[in-house]
């Protein structure tokens, strides 16, 4: 049995970021009914082109990655008859879930009280730009915006003398941990109300998510009053540690060193790369040594792992006791073996997809497609009662698709 069994959600969202929540839920096991424009759906099925990258026909993964195993149903929530159908969806549910702004929220009757008052027990979750309080907290935005931009992540990872900003490294970055949080955020409201009978609202924001992404590194900033300073691209990065850091390999590969503790891996290393004889060279004999002449060892480290392909040395550094990695870009890590072992990336449908990345008894979760447009509108209807002259009625009147 699936965590979240049993339970019934009600999105009322588009784009990314909160629909990667009911998304998560899904995986979850919830029942995910998804509210969409009763004439143009989700606005998400229209994206087409994310940079170089189109996709042509369906399916489309920028649909099917925040939408996986829902339903669909398309509504008019503007018109008397669609919220009548919205607050009965409602009536039933276990939770709210909605990117609409406060406005908008108002203009439809879906705030929290208006909700709450067909359903008092509902968990109501909210995902916004830039939180619940605050003059702007009525403002609209993007993961670029609030959370990449203003959440302090851009600034920190853009070199210095490089104009403007690094760019997120793929589409829906800070929707997707975002709406991660918001899911995790909305069980733990489920698991409270299920304790103690309190419900609860449920706030993330993109900001907040990307605040708490650079967490250490603002701790940091605020306790040494200084700004973060994103290394120099291609440099080593550890100045007094050469086992941490990026080395190139023959194949114009990279693979990342991340051994904290020098000393302990320093003899290990060596005899991985048939350099015994630098076990006991006392340039590196103990930690100090190490710092000390750490651009010495890195010159050596260079020049033997750019000998090898990356694969030699994934072969190699199999037995290698300290953490190291491949360097993988988004179409290299659906050959990672451990990743595949896993089950990171699932099967849905047509497509592949990565899972959450939650897995409940060393299971992956089990997904399926994003639906189609109000493919499920009929199902929906006739689950909450509705016979087929009715359900005929509001497709006639336009307040169902």
């Amino acid at each position: 049995m699936k965590p979240l069994e049993g339970i019934r959600v009600l999105e009322v969202a588009m784009y990314g970021f909160v629909p990667s929540a009911g998304a998560v839920l899904a995986e979850w096991g919830a029942d995910v009914v998804k509210i969409e424009h009763s004439v143009t759906g989700d606005p998400q099925r229209g994206l087409r082109q994310v940079g170089r990258m189109r996709v042509e026909g369906d399916p489309n993964p920028n649909v099917e990655h925040a939408n996986r195993g829902k339903r669909s149903i398309g509504l008019d929530m503007g018109s008397d008859e669609g919220r009548e159908v919205l607050l009965e969806l409602a009536r039933r549910s276990d939770v709210f879930l909605t990117s609409f702004l406060p406005q908008a929220r108002t203009k439809f009757g879906i705030d929290v009280d208006d909700i709450r008052a067909v359903n008092p027990s509902i968990v109501y979750a909210r995902g916004s730009a830039l939180g619940p309080r605050g003059v702007e907290s009525d403002r609209g935005g993007y993961d670029m915006t609030a959370f990449w931009a203003r959440g302090g992540i851009a600034a920190t990872i853009t070199p210095p003398g490089v104009e403007g900003m690094i760019a997120p490294p793929g589409p829906a970055f800070g929707d997707t941990i975002s709406g991660t949080n918001l899911a995790g955020g909305v069980a733990a409201a489920l698991l409270k109300r299920e304790r103690t009978g309190e419900t609860s609202v449920v706030d993330v924001s993109l900001l907040g998510s990307g605040l708490w992404s650079m967490g250490h590194g603002v701790a940091l900033s605020l306790h040494l009053d200084e700004h973060m300073v994103a290394p120099v691209p291609g440099a080593h990065g550890a100045p007094t540690n050469p086992l941490s850091g990026l080395y190139a390999t023959s194949d114009n590969r990279y693979l990342s060193f991340v051994m904290l503790q020098p000393a302990k891996f320093w003899a290990d290393v060596c005899r991985h790369i048939d350099r015994p004889e630098l076990v006991d060279d006392p340039r590196f004999a103990n930690a100090e040594q190490i710092a000390a002449h750490t651009e010495e060892a890195v010159a050596i480290l260079r020049e033997v792992i750019a000998q090898r392909t990356l694969a030699e040395w994934t072969e190699r550094f199999a037995t290698l006791a300290g953490p190291w990695a491949p360097v993988q870009d988004s179409l290299q890590v659906s050959d990672d073996a451990q990743i595949r072992s896993n089950e990171y990336i699932v099967k849905a449908g047509e497509l592949e997809l990565v899972a959450n990345p939650v897995q409940f008894d060393v299971t992956a979760p089990e997904t399926g497609p994003a639906p189609e447009f109000a493919a499920q509108t009929e199902e929906i209807l006739l689950e909450i009662g509705l016979d087929w002259d009715r359900i005929i009625a509001l497709k006639t009147a336009g307040a169902v698709t």
